[in-house]
């Protein structure tokens, strides 16, 4: 009888244990936070990417219009772009 209870506590202890562990664990949205841009004449997706990312500028791309729910290559001038 007492084996069984010391396993039950041993088990609530540990859950609750990793209960707090993992809620202080929080995930980081990456290296910097968005930022917003706003785009002038002649600005394009390639020329943004290219400027401010390091790497390869074609995936840079899509994270700006995955994030932004653009689809093409179209830019208006005033548009506010979130850059991931």
């Amino acid at each position: 009888m007492f084996v069984p209870r010391l396993i039950l506590t041993g088990v609530v202890l540990f859950l609750l244990i990793a209960g707090i562990a993992l809620g202080a664990a929080r995930p980081t949205s990456g290296a910097a936070p968005e930022t917003r841009y706003v785009v002038r004449a002649g600005d394009t997706l390639w020329a943004i990417a290219a400027g401010r990312y390091d790497g390869d500028v074609r995936e840079a791309i899509w994270r700006i219009e995955e994030r932004n729910g653009i689809h093409g290559s179209t830019l208006q001038p005033g548009d506010v772009l979130m850059l991931p």
